[in-house]
């Protein structure tokens, strides 16, 4: 497994389990990695990859603070290198790592023995960089811009911009490989962040989704219409007094994702999240 070029300096590697997407942004000076994978087995393989790429020293990313964008933390830091974050994943990383452990730990001991203790091993490095809305990061003749959009797949979301390169990795809020992820989602507000997303991008802007292959700017409209359509279905719903069932059945998304969407947006009606 190895990283393939996708733009000037940009680099995409695919790692199998769970079909996570790493990018590497090589500047000058440093180069940045943007999510680090689930495990420390998992992470030195990363390591180990980016090191037959370039030997800069190495700034990380995480789009969001779930384990499979954030867990390899501690071995890409190399012991004190920066970690950037909105400030919101920093503090879940920082605040609920054990909670967040024992509940994936759960989740993927009975299909993925492995992960599962491999997640349960992890010494959780938190972000010590973050942002707000905006940052930019210095790579030595590159510059890389980190915005936060507002919610939509966790309430911390980061998109990482390469202007330079026409490339914009959007972590899990753009999937290719399967449905959005809902379970901590915020469904009703996770249409306008994807518009966001598509002021900064140009038709040529290759996207990085946060699992599968690379997008572009249709692939993204084309779910941001999904996910609108969605929100609309819940704050229809909603409104007749229907049965969540009874709105996912109508949702474009398969049915365990659509149900798990409908339950959260509306908690966010109910005003309980």
């Amino acid at each position: 497994m190895t990283f393939v070029e996708i733009a000037p300096a940009v680099y995409l590697w695919r790692y199998p389990v769970l079909d996570v997407s790493v990018t590497l942004i090589v500047g000058d000076e440093v180069a940045a990695v943007v999510d680090t994978l689930s495990t420390q087995a998992q992470a030195r393989e990363l390591l180990t990859a980016v090191r037959a790429v370039t030997p800069l020293p190495l700034v990380l990313v995480n789009t969001h603070h779930h384990f499979d964008h954030s867990f390899g933390n501690g071995v890409l830091a190399e012991g004190d290198r920066p970690i950037w974050a909105h400030e919101e994943a920093a503090r879940a990383l920082r605040e609920e790592a054990g909670r967040w452990q024992r509940v994936w730990y759960e989740m993927f001991l009975p299909t993925h023995p492995e992960l599962a203790e491999g997640l349960a091993a992890v010494e959780v490095r938190p972000p010590d960089q973050t942002l707000h809305t905006r940052a930019t990061v210095e790579l030595g003749g590159r510059l890389v811009d980190l915005r936060h959009l507002g919610r939509g797949h966790t309430e911390g979301d980061i998109v990482v911009v390469v202007p330079d390169a026409s490339v914009l990795v959007a972590g899990d809020l753009v999937e290719s490989s399967g449905p959005p992820g809902f379970d901590d989602a915020y469904p009703l507000e996770w249409p306008e962040t994807l518009d966001g997303l598509l002021h900064l991008a140009t038709p040529a802007t290759v996207v990085v989704p946060g699992h599968g292959p690379p997008a572009d700017v249709d692939f993204v409209r084309s779910q941001h219409d999904d996910l609108t359509e969605l929100a609309w279905l819940i704050r229809e719903g909603h409104a007749d007094g229907a049965s969540a069932e009874a709105i996912a059945a109508k949702a474009p998304f398969d049915a365990a994702a659509a149900l798990t969407a409908v339950r959260r947006g509306l908690a966010e009606l109910g005003g309980r999240i």
